[in-house]
């Protein structure tokens, strides 16, 4: 398994506490990032991006489930289990996947999630309509 691969592992493996000396081990400076709300380009906006991400969240640590890894791509099938003061005191999961290219380094990562699962299914109102929704759906 490529270096890069363990070192994007180990440094997403717990988020409480950003490791800014491995970031810059992990992504190129010119890195796409992409999930459900957000386009980055640049090491530095995505650098920007994480320190605010972890100064908000109270808890945040990646569980993997599964990997599919090519000579110059992976997808990694994750859980998130972080907890956010916004959201209680409970501890929330959120499965998704990242599909990375790498060299020696990322160049284009993209988380995919359920951004309702994540955000709207847990806001007073919109979470009980998200809920609905998805039940409809369902059927």
């Amino acid at each position: 398994m490529p270096a890069v691969i363990e070192r994007f592992k180990g440094f997403y493996r717990d988020l409480s506490q950003l490791q800014v000396p491995e970031f810059e081990k992990i992504y190129t400076d010119d890195v796409i990032f992409r999930d459900p709300v957000h386009e980055i380009r640049g090491a530095a906006d995505l650098l920007g991006y994480m320190e605010a991400l972890c100064g908000r969240v109270e808890f945040c640590q990646f569980e993997y489930l599964d990997e599919l890894v090519m000579a110059d791509k992976a997808y990694i099938k994750w859980n998130m289990n972080f907890r956010h003061p916004s959201l209680g005191k409970a501890t929330h999961t959120v499965r998704g996947v990242s599909h990375i290219q790498f060299s020696d380094r990322v160049y284009y990562h993209e988380d995919v999630y359920d951004l309702g699962q994540m955000l709207y299914e847990h806001l007073p109102v919109l979470g009980g309509v998200t809920r609905w929704l998805k039940r409809r759906l369902a059927a």
